[in-house]
């Protein structure tokens, strides 16, 4: 990359972030520093993408830790957001490849499932098949066990899919709202009176794995079924990821992602951002399955 086309790429970070950021006034900051670094050529020197995206990130997160607040290298390129039918198609093709994010699923000895995600990324409409084949597989198991400790994001849609499967059938559950302070609105997330096939129910036990890995909609997953005192979380605190973000194509190679909402857990009223979601039973991660499966065999 040649200087002009850097100052370009940071220009336009710049004013989607004080346009979009979740906080204004946080945004606005962000925005003014990283006009400063420009003109003082802090990242003229940075030829290769993946350099400037590094170093921009960090200038990003100074002083506000969000960790959904960067500009991202793709070496494939990143999807185009403004074309709605070249990202669906970008989120399909990646779902198909990825099992819609059902990593592993096996029935384990003394009737205990398992369920591994990685990731969550895919809303239901891409990957709403995947879980409920898995769903099938393990509705009948005496508890689960669901392994979140490569999870590094997802669709807050998906999550309440998943956590549809784990309550009964009756009236909707309500999970959390994403709440927009750049227009006021505010989108609600329940479980659904209807799912594809069996459920596993609410009320055989769940243990979530976990770990300092564990990121954005897996830490919603992790954090609601926490807050229901619905499952047990095990393993290690979470990254601390909660606000949902918008990508931006910058660059052939560089993504802006913009936090552009804040979510609202029904519960507890707050979320998980820069604290992460805190385990129930604080083990290694390397030992967290081991740890659940020994509770699930005993439960």
């Amino acid at each position: 990359m040649h200087t002009e086309e850097i100052r370009t790429v940071i220009g336009r970070l710049g004013a989607l972030v004080a346009e979009h950021y979740v906080f204004p006034e946080v945004g606005a900051e962000v925005a003014n520093r990283l006009a400063a670094a420009t003109a003082e050529g802090r990242y003229d020197d940075l030829q290769a993408p993946e350099q400037l995206a590094e170093r921009v990130t960090a200038d990003l997160q100074l002083g506000n830790g969000d960790k959904h607040l960067r500009l991202k290298f793709h070496p494939d390129g990143p999807p185009d957001e403004t074309d709605p039918v070249a990202e669906e198609a970008h989120w399909r093709r990646l779902a198909e490849r990825d099992a819609g994010g059902m990593a592993r699923v096996e029935r384990l000895d003394g009737n205990v499932g398992l369920l591994e995600i990685r990731p969550l990324l895919y809303d239901p409409t891409q990957a709403g098949a995947a879980l409920a084949a898995a769903m099938t597989l393990l509705a009948s198991a005496d508890s689960l066990l669901i392994d979140l400790r490569r999870c590094v994001g997802g669709s807050p849609d998906q999550v309440a899919f998943v956590c549809s499967y784990l309550f009964d059938a009756g009236e909707p559950i309500h999970l959390q709202d994403l709440v927009c302070p750049g227009d006021g609105t505010t989108r609600q997330f329940w479980t659904t009176s209807y799912v594809p096939g069996p459920r596993f129910g609410g009320t055989k036990p769940i243990w979530v794995l976990t770990s300092s890995t564990t990121f954005s909609g897996g830490e919603e997953l992790a954090y609601d079924l926490q807050q229901l005192k619905r499952a047990v979380v095990v393993g290690e605190r979470t990254r601390g990821g909660a606000h949902p973000r918008q990508g931006f194509k910058l660059h052939d190679h560089l993504e802006a992602t913009v936090p552009v909402v804040r979510s609202v857990n029904q519960i507890s009223g707050t979320n998980w951002e820069g604290t992460g979601v805190v385990p129930d039973i604080d083990v290694p991660a390397d030992e967290a399955f081991t740890e659940a499966y020994r509770r699930a065999v005993a439960a």
